[in-house]
């Protein structure tokens, strides 16, 4: 289909749940799901393909299987969506069709889409018009972006600059595999085509033995955090600011760890005293995982200073207290859902802290304005794991192999640097 633009069928976990549920309390399920997916293109001249409704119905049962997390659900969610857009309306054929050979051509496909796939920002997949929810006609599967600095700068993203990193294409091959695995499980296909793919290498590129972790540096984390404090002094407002910094980097946070979910909502009870008369927070986080994480006597410092002057409560949590890890700005009994308040406010600290380096250190102004809020947890692991075991490192950041930990061991490549300085180009 030539001139088909991308309309989508996959909402949020929220609502496909909700559509699942339904489905199968119905008669019919897949004259139910049918439905949903009239309504999906009623305003589109395109007509669905007869298969459409069991490709739907089957690959949002591999979905709903993924309700535990709302993180792992998008991602897999982005990729089946691809798929289906893809084999429906490019390919025209059903999911349950598609052999290595398409799989592969499906791969180049997502390395170079049509133009008209392609959207220049992030937009929600469905919008509410007069109280009903239809496909948003600004989406797209895929988005152009250029770097932050860029933007700063004024310039605005082209489809020209559409890129499918090294990291996409490995959580491609990842996700519609693990799809496949399960459709080959459940005895819906006879084979896996994506374990069929013999040279992967084809399309993704062997990694050097040991990457750069994106992190700040010493000076810029202290430029950060510095001028968070002084900003404390005159704005109690900003000792939030400070807190949340210091989570992110102290505990190592990731920010999805900071708001609340319908599998985990923070609270200062999760703050908790042993036996010995150790601290530790607890948490779930990526893959819904569980983990414990030791507190330092600096974090434990920051967490008593932050309760008794904003929060105005006793210097540590009681047990099972419910008052939010880090609340809303005008309501810190309210818990943050969402997590773009956060990226604002820390990108409004890496924004001040450009602009003060500016006059200083020009050098370290320019690599902090590509700094996102993940950094702050990067520098934290990098830092202690020069001075912790690195298995107590691991388990606090919640690493599934020391292998991922080794990672933030930058000692090697700064060795590696200063000798590089002493290499000649023409003997003396």
């Amino acid at each position: 289909m030539a001139n088909y633009i991308p309309i989508p069928v996959f909402d949020t976990l929220k609502d496909m749940s909700e559509l699942y549920k339904s489905a199968y309390d119905a008669d019919e399920p897949r004259k139910h799901l049918r439905q949903w997916l009239a309504h999906c293109f009623s305003n589109s001249k395109i007509s669905l393909p007869s298969f459409a409704a069991k490709d739907f119905q089957i690959a949002l049962q591999f979905l709903y299987s993924y309700r535990g997390s709302e993180q792992t659900f998008n991602a897999y969610r982005r990729e089946l969506e691809r798929l289906i857009q893809w084999s429906w309306f490019v390919r025209e054929t059903s999911i349950l069709k598609l052999k290595r050979g398409d799989i592969e051509t499906f791969v180049e496909f997502c390395i170079k889409p049509y133009k008209r796939w392609i959207g220049l920002k992030t937009v929600a997949r469905f919008k509410k018009e007069e109280g009903l929810k239809i496909p948003n006609p600004e989406w797209r599967p895929f988005e152009a972006s250029i770097a932050k600095k860029d933007v700063k700068a004024g310039k605005v993203p082209t489809k020209d600059d559409y890129a499918f990193s090294q990291k996409a294409l490995k959580a491609l091959f990842a996700i519609v595999g693990s799809f496949y695995q399960y459709l080959l499980q459940e005895e819906i296909v006879a084979a896996n085509p994506v374990a069929l793919i013999r040279q992967k290498s084809k399309f993704i590129q062997k990694e050097a033995k040991q990457t750069v972790i994106r992190r700040l540096s010493n000076k810029q984390w202290e430029t950060v955090i510095n001028l968070a404090k002084e900003r404390a002094k005159h704005d109690i407002s900003e000792e939030r600011t400070v807190f949340i910094l210091s989570l992110l980097y102290g505990m190592y946070l990731r920010i999805s760890e900071l708001v609340a979910s319908e599998r985990w909502v923070p609270t200062m009870g999760d703050f908790f005293k042993d036996n010995d008369g150790n601290w530790w927070f607890k948490t779930v986080g990526k893959g819904n995982k569980a983990r414990q994480i030791a507190v330092s006597e600096a974090m434990l410092a920051a967490l008593k200073h932050y309760r008794e002057t904003y929060l105005e409560l006793s210097p540590l949590p009681q047990p099972d207290e419910k008052t939010p890890l880090a609340g809303h700005l005008k309501n810190s009994n309210r818990s943050i859902t969402n997590e773009r308040p956060i990226r604002y406010l820390v990108q409004a600290c890496f924004d001040k802290a450009v602009e003060y380096l500016q006059r200083t250190e020009p050098e370290e102004a320019e690599s902090l304005q590509t700094a996102t809020v993940h950094w702050l947890r990067h520098t934290g692991i990098s830092e202690d794991v020069k001075i912790r075991p690195r298995e107590h490192v691991r388990d606090d950041a919640g690493h599934s192999s020391s292998a991922i930990t080794d990672r933030y061991i930058d000692v090697e490549l700064q060795e590696r640097a200063k000798s590089a300085k002493q290499k000649r180009m023409v003997n003396a």
